[in-house]
């Protein structure tokens, strides 16, 4: 009868140590909050509740679009068909630990939608002048919680004077 009983007090505490590991309350404590830097949309985020030790999977994403211009040697645009405007989806992906207290404190870099191959002719170079995101959003894809970004909308002027009325539109 005590054999018994021992087994079914070690079933128990094993279900209860089940229990708690599945009872994990991951949330976002602050962000995922948004800012550009040099034209790359930065999140950031801490999220809590993950348990000691968990490696979570994270993904960033919005709407992007960049507007890069060659520029020619005395810093002008000397062409208004010597642009280009990409549009589209960005993202960025990466892994992160909450170590023993059960939080991650993370920060993905999304960069503008690329250029395509767009080149500039000779004597000119590529600038990207005007990037804007909307609709960011970060997702714990282990734990599938999501956020949207703070603000849900940023964009930036990379260029300054004439250039900016040209190109930031």
């Amino acid at each position: 009868m005590t054999r018994t009983w021992k087994t079914l007090a070690r079933a128990a505490a094993v279900l209860g140590l089940v229990s708690a590991a599945l009872a994990v309350s991951v949330h976002f404590v602050s962000g995922p909050t948004a800012t550009i830097v040099d034209g790359n949309l930065v999140v950031t985020w801490k999220e809590a509740g993950l348990g000691n030790d968990v490696t979570a999977l994270y993904q960033a994403t919005a709407d992007g679009k960049a507007v890069y211009a060659c520029i020619n040697g005395g810093g002008n645009h000397p062409s208004a068909t010597n642009k280009l405007t990409v549009n589209g989806p960005v993202s960025a992906t990466g892994s992160f630990s909450s170590g023993k207290n059960g939080n991650i404190i993370g920060s993905l870099t999304i960069f503008p939608p690329s250029d395509g191959g767009f080149s500039c002719p000779s004597g000119q170079d590529e600038i990207l002048a005007f990037v804007a995101y909307s609709n960011g959003a970060l997702t714990d894809l282990t734990f599938n919680d999501t956020a949207a970004d703070t603000p849900s909308a940023l964009s930036a002027c990379l260029v300054s004077g004439k250039l900016a009325t040209e190109l930031c539109q």
